[in-house]
């Protein structure tokens, strides 16, 4: 087949091109950027376009003669990503219909079971998006994904650069809800799979374990051979405890404060899921297994699970493992790492304030 893989850059992108590779397909490498083949290893092997997904033309042209789209377009990094991720879910969908493309696969994200007017606003415009996508001529698959475990995930990033930053970790007691997690080479596998099936409407994909967020943030410590202490947090509102988030991890603040949000609900896969009849995840790794991966995978160029030089330049930030270093270091020399995150976090909280853009 030939395959656009929408938001090639990003970080399920860069790592799902060359899996459709490895399987033998055509793949047509969109994202937003100029093209710069030269960043990938896999760059050659593939005809990239420049394709912005708000833009009918760039979208029609990048979607002309695929036989499927596989859409990883999500924005988080700024306070209108709904009104983005809508437009490019109806520009994407409008070309499918005009050049009758026959599948579409869209990486979406665990619904919880409440109310729609409950759910945080990420997960509100996941399902917003894929209702747009199933509007379709094409046979089209949601898959549904909670916190992808591999270096260079936004999620996973913000475990490990909350675990390793914080060594006293404030838990709110609202934070006592479940994920289930999933490794990065197996959310590659599904989405492969899934596009070479004809599954439609949407499925859970999750790895076989369970978690309370706590219990994953003292995962990453055990796994990565940190000491840290998680006392209860009796006064934390949503809010605080988002903006807090954007200060401890290098991630872009609306990103951190998005994740967080989704946090007040379980954030796990529904009964029956993942549905064996879409989906063959029976062989997931465990998380532990996972998380092991993601910690001791060397990037870039190695494994799934690894980092890629095509990261964003955050998730390479060195202020964290900087701070796993400063705890077996001196009074004086921990101060001074302590001192140097909390300047990251602050420079990048005044371009948050008014007259500071």
């Amino acid at each position: 087949m030939r395959i656009l893989v929408a938001g090639a850059t990003g970080y399920i992108g860069s790592r799902m091109v060359p899996e459709l590779l490895r399987r033998g397909h055509d793949v047509v490498a969109a994202s937003s950027s100029v093209p710069a083949p030269e960043r990938f290893a896999w760059g050659d092997a593939v005809d990239f376009v420049r394709m912005d997904a708000t833009d009918a033309a760039q979208v029609a042209a990048a979607t002309a003669g695929v036989d499927a789209v596989c859409f990883l377009v999500h924005g988080l990094s700024s306070r209108s990503f709904r009104d983005r991720d809508r437009v490019a879910a109806e520009t994407v969908r409008d070309a499918v219909d005009a050049q009758r493309v026959g599948r579409v696969v869209y990486l979406s994200g665990l619904v919880p079971e409440v109310p729609e007017d409950e759910l945080s606003p990420h997960i509100a415009s996941r399902l917003e998006v894929e209702r747009i996508l199933l509007g379709s001529t094409a046979k089209t698959l949601s898959m549904r994904a909670g916190v992808v475990i591999g270096a260079g995930s936004t999620s996973f990033e913000i475990v490990r650069q909350t675990a390793s930053g914080l060594l006293v970790q404030p838990v709110p007691l609202w934070m006592r809800s479940r994920v289930q997690p999933i490794g990065v080479a197996d959310v590659l596998r599904a989405i492969a799979d899934a596009l070479e099936g004809d599954a439609v409407g949407d499925v859970d994909v999750g790895g076989p374990d369970v978690i309370s967020y706590p219990d994953l943030l003292a995962l990453y410590a055990d796994v990565a051979g940190l000491t840290r202490l998680q006392v209860p947090a009796l006064l934390a509102p949503v809010t605080a405890v988002s903006l807090g988030a954007g200060l401890v991890s290098a991630a872009p603040y609306w990103t951190a404060a998005a994740l967080v949000r989704s946090l007040r609900h379980d954030m796990v896969c529904r009964p029956g899921q993942p549905d064996p009849d879409k989906v063959d995840l029976t062989d997931a790794l465990p998380l532990r297994e996972a998380m092991q991966e993601a910690v001791l995978a060397d990037g870039p160029g190695g494994r799934a699970s690894g980092r890629e030089s095509s990261d964003p330049s955050w998730v390479r930030s060195s202020w964290a493992e900087r701070a796993v270093v400063a705890t077996r270091l001196p009074g004086s020399m921990l101060l001074s790492s302590a001192m140097h995150v909390a300047d990251h976090r602050l420079r990048g909280l005044r371009a948050l304030l008014p007259g500071q853009r």
